[in-house]
């Protein structure tokens, strides 16, 4: 249903933390121009985390009516509350978005009865493809391969965002999913392997600030041709790497303020990238062509 390069998108904030929607917009164009494959707003990297209710909406709307079906868009819904990932995913299905990303919840910390009985609640109230997303290094809960096996068999619960870390868990995945489920990948670094595994894509940061390396990376992936993938993915590398030297999305806004997209902008309690970590992001921005 959706393959490649998937971008995780950030949210330009002004520098009172405001949101920049005229910056988004042409964050969004810079995608489009670049073929990205699909943007995905109000994730992670989008600092969802600190968006109210109506700024998430606005965001996700925003982007879908900026790229005007010529890519899918995946609105990010997730949240530690059900009712309020209903409430979400319902806003970005009204706007139009082609599918929703949703987190597993965080801090509450279900179980793998409570994480199936939460999705799947989703999954009957709003009749839209939705995407699972494992991420435990941020949520502190782990979503087992058999829970994801038992929510692939949901007709509108249609793939997993599975970034554990953990490698060995694809197979085990479409061991139990069976061969439609999408599996993509949510680590940069392990997104070349996972592909060439056969895996559709990667949901990414680095696509934010080199996003048509990383299509074209992906698609050599895709196509079976590694060492072309390797050779593209060796520039990315060290993007792969700096882009987490402090949380995300605090070096992805650093480098996108310094190729000149979108102002310097972060929201409360994360704070800019540390001078000390500057040169580092810069030479690997110049590595892979960003700047």
């Amino acid at each position: 249903m959706f393959k490649g390069s998937m971008v995780a998108i950030a949210t330009p904030m002004k520098q009172d933390g405001s949101v920049d929607y005229a910056s988004l917009d042409n964050l969004v164009d810079f995608h489009l121009d670049n073929n990205t494959d699909v943007i995905i707003p109000a994730g992670t990297t989008g600092e969802s985390a600190t968006l109210d209710h109506d700024e998430h909406c606005a965001v996700i709307k925003r982007v879908v009516d900026r790229v005007k079906g010529r890519v899918p868009v995946i609105g990010g819904t997730g949240a530690n509350s059900t009712w309020e990932a209903i409430s979400l995913t319902r806003c970005a299905a009204d706007a139009g978005v082609d599918a929703c990303l949703l987190v597993t919840p965080y801090y509450n910390k279900p179980t793998q009865e409570g994480l199936y009985q939460h999705y799947k609640k989703i999954a009957e109230e709003v009749d839209i493809p939705q995407i699972l997303y494992n991420v435990p290094g941020r949520t502190a809960c782990d979503m087992m391969p058999e829970t994801v096996g038992r929510l692939s068999k949901i007709s509108n619960i249609v793939g997993i965002k599975e970034a554990s870390g953990d490698m060995s868990r694809a197979p085990k995945i479409r061991e139990l999913s069976g061969p439609d489920f999408m599996i993509v990948s949510g680590e940069d670094n392990q997104a070349m392997e996972s592909i060439l595994a056969g895996g559709q894509g990667v949901i990414s940061v680095t696509a934010n600030v080199a996003p048509r390396l990383m299509h074209e990376m992906c698609q050599a992936a895709l196509s079976g041709d590694r060492a072309k993938a390797e050779e593209l993915n060796a520039k990315l590398e060290d993007l792969h790497r700096v882009l987490f030297i402090e949380s995300n999305p605090i070096p992805t806004k650093w480098s996108l303020h310094e190729m000149g997209l979108i102002p310097a902008g972060l929201r409360l309690p994360l704070t800019p990238l540390d001078s000390q970590y500057h040169a580092e992001v810069r030479a690997a921005l110049i590595k892979a062509g960003s700047l």
